[in-house]
């Protein structure tokens, strides 16, 4: 298991613009040979939007790109028709497959925190596709067929267990709050990679936590 904190990610976006980034791995113009990807796993990004700034419209093609919500209101636009607004518990879901484009924007008076996660498809190419899960439970894992993988929402009350899915490879995002997996304290914006994991339990501090945990075929 492999540990990264968020003070080491990489601090990116354009905060003139009102767009700050926290990369964990090698992305655009910021090259990290040693985080290039984990499994399927090509990136995850934290990112805070001030209200009215946002990406404007731009293509992705032969990637799986997942967003969760933290605080906020996500007003998601494609070229395929969709114009959606994403809120807290929400997974959205864009397979860019062979080509398409989006925006991504804070329309809201309030801030906006996503947690935005790209995937690698096991095969390229196709038509993209779109979806959103709306209030999506802790007992209901998000399938990813299309990169192989299983997304968990493990949302923990102080004190609470829960297993970390055996799998050969597990990436364990924390959201908010305090958790300890195999003997390590995560907090906000710590990620552990875990690979052949077999009975891995976390366990939540004195507050509530939230977390993202991919279940990967490799």
């Amino acid at each position: 298991m492999g540990v990264r904190r968020a003070g080491e990610r990489y601090r990116g976006g354009d905060p003139q613009a009102g767009i700050e980034t926290r990369h964990a791995f090698s992305f655009g113009p910021h090259y990290d040979p040693d985080h290039l990807r984990f499994a399927a796993l090509l990136a995850c990004n934290e990112e805070r939007l001030a209200p009215g700034a946002g990406f404007d419209e731009h293509p992705h093609s032969h990637t799986e790109i997942v967003t969760w919500v933290v605080e906020g209101e996500l007003t998601h636009r494609d070229s395929t028709g969709h114009a959606t607004v994403v809120r807290p518990g929400d997974v959205q879901r864009l397979s860019s497959a062979g080509g398409v484009r989006h925006s991504e924007r804070n329309d809201a008076a309030g801030p906006l925190v996503f947690v935005q996660m790209w995937l690698a498809p096991l095969e390229p190419g196709g038509d993209p596709s779109y979806e959103v899960v709306r209030g999506i439970a802790d007992s209901t894992p998000y399938a990813l067929p299309e990169a192989g993988a299983m997304l968990h929402v493990r949302r923990l009350a102080p004190g609470e267990r829960t297993a970390v899915p055996d799998a050969k490879a597990a990436y364990v995002h924390v959201v908010r709050g305090e958790v300890v997996l195999g003997g390590e304290e995560l907090g906000p914006g710590d990620a552990a990679r875990v690979t052949d994991g077999e009975g891995l339990e976390l366990a939540a501090g004195r507050a509530p936590a939230e977390v993202l945990v991919w279940e990967m075929s490799g």
